[in-house]
């Protein structure tokens, strides 16, 4: 497997996780009694994906030299 090929994997991963967090926190605000914490440490690790993902896609994308 190419490096390449292993980042497009961990991007689609990465990218799963995100997704889920979404339902995962949706889930959470809907209910009574709302956890803050638990929410919060949620939207923290979704943030983290997001800049794992940014990084990753900066990678993949070929250098344009101008």
């Amino acid at each position: 497997m190419t490096g390449q090929q292993a980042l497009k994997e961990k991007l689609a991963t990465l990218r799963t996780e995100h997704r889920d967090l979404d339902d995962v926190i949706a889930h959470l605000t809907e209910q009574a009694p709302i956890d803050q914490l638990q929410i919060q440490r949620l939207k923290k690790r979704k943030l983290l994906l997001k800049d794992m993902i940014a990084r990753i896609e900066s990678e993949l994308l070929p250098d344009i030299i101008a």
